[in-house]
């Protein structure tokens, strides 16, 4: 009797001690176990959950009704692209800008008016990202060098060994990629399989570059020159470009191309193009400088100018630099931009109550909180803080209705899932849902008053590519 008081005594000291440290005790358990309601109520709700979706449980009966899809103010309607099973949503929208773009002209510089003819263009994705590709493995291998005297588990090192490589990206790559190498039609440099599913094709590369950052930390240990590093980087990106070249295929050098409308019909003699001749044709000169990009992070200062640090696709180009705004003032630009009708590029939290059947985003499609009796209640400050929202998929945004007093009630985006996929390829945004989870809008300067533009032109505030917003565009 006495050795069992002694042990009983124990198991409670031990009880105690796992409530003194953090862990669960048997009287948590039981509290739990208490709290939990055993009513056949709640029985027929853990046989509903047990046996369905959550969000076909959870989703609000007046989501049903029929939808508004008429837009005050629309831009005109593009082939919807499709980037499968990759992450290169940022590559697409900047791309529908961009041919959007050169729909709209006036001039003929290719031999007709593009703006009255009703061509059909649509770039290459697999030739910007042969070169996305390349250039983030150098950004990789130099990154490794320049860090190569901190310790391995030093914050930046880490930065790189996580992720030497990805498929996302931001309208900044678009920019610096395609005035570096150019642009093709799709029809010259059609998709492969591994630029529609770039999984194991990006695991391979992952694993290669790791490696080849090992040698290079290992070359500077040993005190070897900087010119042998950068003879050895080189020889290493050949490597890199070799497996690109049999996955996603060698970019063209040149190639002869006809613009065509919506028939089929040539709407001018085919000529001879390099990629950074048909850039100069069907952009007309630089994007870099033309545009600003903005962001609502209600965690930091507003009208104030931040750089992410190594947020760049390219090692010589430009890091990430936007202008934090609040909701009101981008909107406005927005609907400005959408009145002379040009699309933006815009991203946003995209997986946040979105309801796949209409292809329509509003915070009450789904009912979460009364399903599971709780709250959620963070604000967008909060959600991002706690990385439980961010941005995470870009789009291409078209149109926007308005009220009577001009104020936005919903709006409109060309998405990159197909055209089987919500509205004939689009997604609509009720104007609560777009405060909430919409993030960051490149607008042209055009459509940017003079005030806003001089603060886009302070001195940024260097970040770190750690904080939860500024992962990049890849759903």
């Amino acid at each position: 009797m006495k050795n069992r008081l002694i042990l009983t005594t124990g198991l409670m000291a031990l009880a105690s001690l796992a409530w003194a440290q953090g862990g669960i005790s048997q009287q948590m358990i039981g509290d739990m176990e208490r709290a939990l309601e055993t009513t056949g109520q709640s029985k027929a709700l853990f046989n509903a959950l047990a046996g369905n979706k959550i969000d076909d449980l959870a989703r609000s009966f007046e989501s049903r009704r029929t939808l508004d899809t008429h837009f005050s103010i629309e831009t005109e309607k593009q082939s919807i692209t499709d980037q499968e099973s990759s992450g290169r949503c940022w590559m697409f929208s900047g791309m529908n800008v961009l041919r959007a773009n050169f729909a709209q002209r006036e001039d003929s510089l290719v031999g007709f008016k593009p703006k009255k003819s009703g061509v059909q263009l649509e770039f290459s994705q697999v030739h910007l990202f042969f070169y996305d590709q390349l250039e983030k493995a150098n950004l990789f291998l130099q990154g490794i060098i320049d860090t190569a005297k901190k310790p391995i588990d030093d914050v930046r090192v880490q930065f790189f060994f996580k992720a030497p490589i990805s498929d996302g990206g931001t309208f900044c790559g678009v920019a610096d990629l395609a005035e570096k190498y150019g642009l093709v039609p799709k029809d010259v440099m059609p998709e492969t399989y591994s630029a529609e599913n770039t999984s194991k094709m990006a695991q391979i590369m992952k694993s290669k570059l790791r490696e080849q950052g090992l040698e290079l930390r290992d070359m500077v240990a040993r005190g070897k020159k900087a010119s042998d590093l950068q003879k050895r980087k080189t020889e290493m990106l050949k490597e890199i470009y070799r497996m690109l070249s049999l996955t996603l295929g060698e970019p063209v050098k040149q190639f002869t191309y006809a613009f065509h409308d919506r028939s089929g019909k040539a709407l001018a003699p085919a000529r001879q193009y390099t990629p950074k001749e048909f850039y100069e044709t069907v952009v007309g000169g630089p994007i870099n400088g033309t545009f600003i990009m903005v962001m609502n992070d209600p965690r930091r200062e507003y009208h104030k100018t931040y750089e992410v640090e190594y947020d760049r696709h390219v090692y010589d180009g430009h890091n990430w630099v936007y202008l934090n705004l609040p909701m009101d003032d981008i909107e406005q630009m927005a609907i400005a931009s959408l009145r002379d009708g040009r699309k933006l590029y815009s991203s946003y939290d995209v997986g946040k109550q979105l309801d796949r059947t209409r292809g329509y985003c509003d915070l009450e499609n789904f009912d979460y909180a009364s399903l599971f009796g709780t709250t959620f209640n963070m604000d967008k400050a909060q959600r991002i803080s706690t990385f439980d929202s961010g941005s995470t998929h870009a789009m291409t945004l078209t149109a926007v209705d308005l009220d009577d007093e001009g104020k936005a009630t919903k709006w409109k985006v060309e998405n990159s899932w197909g055209a089987a996929w919500g509205q004939q390829g689009c997604l609509i945004m009720s104007d609560r849902w777009f405060r909430e989870y919409m993030f960051r809008l490149v607008v042209n300067k055009k459509y940017v008053s003079e005030q806003l533009l001089r603060e886009a032109q302070q001195k940024p505030v260097m970040v770190m590519p750690e904080d939860p917003l500024f992962g990049m565009d890849d759903d």
